[in-house]
C-alpha cells in the first residue's frame, strides 16, 4: 500500500472560536476574498508565519490583542488544484483582482464542487499561498486536523 502525500496547512483564530475554528461559518455569514456570503469555505495558510501576518493586518495596536490558537491540517496533494484566473484575464490583469471577481470564481469553484481544496495567491504576499477548503466536499471529513494549540503574539510586533 503506498503512503498517500499530504501537505500541512494551517489556521490562527480567536481562541473563543477553537472549536468551530473548521466550520466555515465565518465565511458563510461575512463572505472573504475568494467567496461570497452564503457560501462555506474555510481559509488556511501555506505556513504558520503567514497565517500570523493575516491576523496581523487586521490588528489594531492600540486594541486589545485577542488569544489565538493554531490548528494544523494535513491534505493530500492530490486533492488540491491550484487556482488559474480565466486566460483573458491573464493578459488585462496582474493580481491583485478585485473582490468581485475573486469571489466569482471561489464561488463558482465552490459550487462545481469538483476539488475538496484550491490553492489561490496571497492577497499580502503573491508569490505565497492561501488555500480555499471546501467543508462540503466529502473529503473533508477524512482531513486530520490537530488539536488547538496556544499561540501567544509577540507584542514587538505591535509597536508602531
Amino acid at each position: 500500500m503506498s503512503k498517500v502525500e499530504t501537505v500541512q496547512l494551517w489556521r490562527l483564530v480567536k481562541a473563543q472560536r477553537a472549536e468551530s475554528a473548521f466550520d466555515a461559518e465565518g465565511a458563510f455569514h461575512f463572505g472573504g476574498r475568494w467567496n461570497s456570503r452564503g457560501h462555506r469555505a474555510v481559509y488556511a495558510n501555506s505556513t504558520l508565519s503567514l497565517a500570523l501576518l493575516e491576523i496581523l493586518v487586521h490588528i489594531d495596536p492600540a486594541a486589545h490583542v485577542p488569544e489565538l490558537v493554531a490548528h494544523s491540517i494535513r491534505v493530500p496533494l492530490a486533492d488540491i488544484k491550484t487556482f488559474k484566473p480565466p486566460t483573458a484575464q491573464k493578459d488585462t490583469m496582474s493580481f491583485p483582482w478585485q473582490l468581485r471577481q475573486t469571489r466569482g470564481w471561489g464561488d463558482s469553484w465552490l459550487q462545481k464542487s469538483s476539488n475538496p481544496v484550491l490553492r489561490v495567491p496571497n492577497s499580502i504576499v503573491p508569490i505565497e499561498s492561501n488555500f480555499l477548503i471546501n467543508p462540503e466536499h466529502s473529503a473533508f471529513k477524512k482531513y486530520t486536523i490537530s488539536t488547538a494549540q496556544t499561540f501567544p503574539i509577540d507584542h514587538r510586533f505591535l509597536v508602531r
